[in-house]
């Protein structure tokens, strides 16, 4: 169990049930994609008024200016609400550190044993933070400022090293042997 007297900046503990510390690491955006999805349509019901009009007028190539337009705001926007989602999950349980990381549509999970992992700068004291043991490794921490980064991977460590590991006793599928001194 981390302990107060060092509380957690980019983490959070829950003690509901099983204890466990997560971080969410995600994009600031300041708009969802719902919210961009009604300002895209006003934005078209506008385009589409005034060409209305000025079709109304004579002005007959208002009308494709406005929809190529249209259309290529509504790409922008795609490629924008496809990426307003993306995140760094990481979660500590007893046993178990899970790191899931959302960008787009593709989704990397990697576990690890939390006695084994390791957490290193990628190349340098701003890149990203590594995570690596047992053959795997996932790179976090796109979603903090670089400056900050330190400061998280310094929080990770000191998680790690501070958790309760309740080992996890192999029970064994032999029964235990009896005293053999009653030949």
């Amino acid at each position: 169990m981390a302990t107060a007297a060092r509380p957690l900046r980019f983490g959070a503990e829950s003690g509901a049930g099983e204890h466990t510390v997560q971080w969410l690491l995600k994009r600031n955006c300041s708009a969802t994609p719902r919210q961009v999805m009604g300002f895209y349509a006003s934005l078209s019901l506008v385009s589409a008024i005034i060409g209305a009009f000025f079709w109304a007028q004579g002005a007959t190539l208002v009308v494709p200016f406005a929809s190529l337009e249209i259309i290529a705001v509504g790409l922008a926007l795609l490629v924008y609400t496809r990426h307003a989602a993306d995140s760094e999950r990481i979660s500590l349980r007893p046993g178990r550190l899970t790191v899931e990381r959302t960008l787009g549509r593709h989704v990397e999970r990697a576990e690890f044993a939390p006695a084994w992992v390791r957490v290193e700068p990628e190349h340098g004291g701003r890149s990203l933070i590594e995570l690596s043991g047992q053959g795997q490794r996932i790179a976090i921490g796109r979603f903090v400022r670089p400056e900050l980064r330190r400061q998280l991977a310094d929080e990770l460590r000191w998680t790690l090293r501070r958790w309760p590991w309740a080992p996890v006793q192999a029970q064994s599928t032999y029964p235990e042997s009896q005293d053999k001194s009653e030949n």
